[in-house]
C-alpha cells in the first residue's frame, strides 16, 4: 500500500484544494447527492484525509461521524480543525479500531482504493470497509475511472490536475497531481478495472455495485458555466460505486 508519509505534510495543501472549481461544481456535490439524507445516520470517512468530506458530513446532519486515516500527519491537522470549529467529529489514525466495528450506517471512501497496491490490499481495504458496516450498509467509494480518457494528462488539466497513467491493467501506477495558488502536490495512485473493483467488493461481502453518475451544483455561481464541464462528464477521471453489504465476509479470508 502507498505509504502514509508522502500525505504526512499534505493537510493544509489538500484544505485549500477544497477551494477548487472543480471540486465545488462537481465533486462535492456529486459525493453529497448521492449520500442523500444523513440525518439519524452514522459514517465513516474512510481515509479521509484533511478531513474536508469529514466536515462536510457532519454539517449535512449526520448523527455521528468519524474520520480514519493512516497517516498520523493528516489526522492531526483534521483534530486542530475541530478543536477551532467544534463539530463534534471523532478521528482516529491508523487501522479500524476494535469499537468502530459494525458501527457506521455509511462509509464514504474517496480516492481511497487507488492506493491499495495488489489485488490482496484492494480485498482487504472493502474488508475493513465491511467490517465498519452494519448490516446492510452503504460504501460509496470514488475509484480511478476504468475508462477514464485515452489522454489523460493533457485532458484533465483543464480541471485543475493531471494524471499520467501508463498501461491500463490492474495495479498499474498513475501519477496524479494538481496546483492550487503557489502550492503543488503530487502523489502515486493505483489503477483497477472494473472487473477487479466489482470482484473485490464481492469478496468482501458487497452486493453488485451501481455505477452511478455525476452531478454538476444547480448553482453555477460555483464554478465554471455548464459547457466548462461536458468534457469531463463524458469522460469522468473518477468513478463512483455505490455497494450495499450483503454479508460477512468468509471466516478466515
Amino acid at each position: 500500500m502507498t505509504s502514509s508519509r508522502q500525505f504526512d505534510e499534505l493537510g493544509q495543501i489538500y484544505e485549500e484544494s477544497s477551494g477548487m472549481a472543480f471540486r465545488q461544481r462537481l465533486e462535492f456535490p456529486t459525493v453529497l447527492g448521492h449520500l442523500g439524507d444523513l440525518a439519524s445516520l452514522d459514517v465513516l470517512d474512510f481515509g479521509c484525509g484533511s478531513g474536508v468530506y469529514t466536515r462536510l458530513l457532519a454539517r449535512s446532519g449526520a448523527r455521528r461521524v468519524v474520520g480514519l486515516d493512516a497517516s498520523a500527519g493528516m489526522i492531526d491537522h483534521c483534530r486542530r480543525r475541530e478543536e477551532d470549529e467544534g463539530l463534534g467529529v471523532e478521528y482516529v489514525a491508523g487501522a479500524l479500531p476494535d469499537h468502530l466495528r459494525g458501527a457506521f450506517d455509511v462509509v464514504l471512501g474517496v480516492y481511497v482504493l487507488p492506493h491499495a497496491t495488489t489485488y490482496e490490499e484492494l480485498v482487504g481495504m472493502c474488508r475493513d470497509v465491511a467490517a465498519a458496516l452494519r448490516p446492510g450498509g452503504r460504501f460509496l467509494t470514488l475509484p480511478i475511472h476504468p475508462e477514464l480518457h485515452p489522454d489523460p494528462e493533457h485532458y484533465y488539466a483543464r480541471y485543475g490536475f493531471r494524471l499520467e497513467v501508463g498501461e491500463r491493467r490492474d495495479a498499474a501506477p498513475v501519477g496524479f497531481s494538481f496546483t492550487v495558488g503557489e502550492h503543488s502536490a503530487a502523489f502515486t495512485a493505483r489503477y483497477w478495472t472494473a472487473a477487479s473493483l466489482e470482484s473485490a467488493l464481492a469478496e468482501a461481502g458487497f452486493g453488485a455495485p451501481r455505477w452511478e453518475a455525476h452531478r454538476l451544483a444547480d448553482d453555477p455561481g460555483a464554478g465554471p458555466d455548464d459547457d466548462f464541464w461536458t468534457p469531463y462528464l463524458a469522460h469522468p477521471h473518477a468513478a463512483i460505486l455505490d455497494a450495499r453489504k450483503e454479508r460477512e465476509p468468509a471466516a478466515g479470508a
